[in-house]
């Protein structure tokens, strides 16, 4: 049984750390203008000190304390927040959000998100919240309880239950350069969605620590992967999409009906049922690269350590 609102916005201000849920993945949170707080998110997930952290807020309001959004940044929240839209901006409240938490950058990253659980302890504790996905840096990033108690538990005050996440897949992150926006991560707010609120949108390049979830090797299981097979080897773990091959064990299917955010949603659990599997090695379908497919295959590629 989690722990319910109080108990967690108890240890919130004690400065401790809480599993938390929310529509994308499970957090490992703490107060994100408390530096030792912030360490110890770090040091409980063995995560390196340049990839900064998402601060999470109850909604437009909240963020535009904390960060200047321009006008591009502010329709963005007004269409998709509460939700899996992360903005990168120039800092404003450097208090709130400390040094440690914004990996000495002077842009914080910023959202609100669409999950009532979280929305009432950030409400009831008043100030942004640091939390990452509550998994050990570079595996894959849970989306059930279990999986984040299992992942993190050892070093939470707390943890929040809040049923398996509805999105699956980590927020979409918008960040600007050059005056431009650019997609520094894709997500389930996708990139043609973003443009027909804000206009064009340039993909973000290379690896780059400005955002979080862009190191070239992340979202990891501990055994090989393979993508884009449509004919899976005898011996491998097999996430198919769309039809299932027949008449092969160790097979777990994203979506049988070819739908690419029911395969979102199940991308993190599979990988990780696939990977307590007995099989030596992971291989998947191969998925669309449109829409929600961008963001699916970005992790994977990840996962598979094929982005650098």
């Amino acid at each position: 049984m989690g722990a319910d609102v109080d108990t967690a916005v108890s240890a919130l201000l004690r400065g401790e750390l809480v599993i938390l849920p929310t529509e994308t993945v499970y957090g490992l949170a703490c107060d994100a203008g408390n530096a030792r707080a912030v360490a110890a998110v770090f040091a409980a997930k063995g995560r390196p000190q340049f990839n900064p952290l998402i601060s999470h807020v109850t909604g437009l309001e909240a963020a535009l304390a904390i960060a200047y959004l321009d006008d591009r940044m502010r329709r963005l929240a007004e269409a998709f927040w509460p939700g899996p839209l992360t903005l990168v901006a120039p800092v404003r409240d450097t208090g709130a959000v400390c040094d440690l938490a914004r990996a000495g950058l002077d842009t914080v990253a910023v959202r609100a998100p669409d999950h009532p659980l979280a929305q009432a302890v950030l409400k009831a504790l008043g100030r942004p919240v640091a939390a990452p996905s509550a998994n050990r840096s570079g595996r894959p990033s849970p989306t059930t309880f279990a999986d984040a108690v299992e992942e993190t538990g050892a070093f939470a005050a707390a943890a929040v239950d809040g049923g398996p996440c509805r999105v699956g897949l980590e927020s979409t992150v918008l960040g600007l350069a050059g005056g431009e926006l650019v997609l520094l991560r894709p997500g389930s707010v996708t990139r043609e969605a973003i443009e027909q609120v804000a206009g064009p949108v340039t993909p973000g390049l290379g690896s780059g620590h400005s955002s979080p979830g862009r190191l070239a090797r992340h979202y990891a299981p501990s055994k090989p992967l393979s993508l884009e097979v449509a004919a899976p080897s005898p011996e491998a773990a097999y996430l198919a999409f769309g039809p299932s091959p027949a008449g092969r064990a160790l097979t777990w299917n994203l979506s049988p009906a070819g739908d690419l955010r029911e395969a979102a949603a199940n991308l993190f659990a599979f990988l990780r049922a696939a990977d307590r599997s007995a099989a030596p090695v992971i291989e998947t379908a191969p998925i669309p690269h449109t829409g929600l497919g961008e963001a699916i295959n970005d992790r994977l590629r990840r996962a598979a350590g094929q982005v650098g």
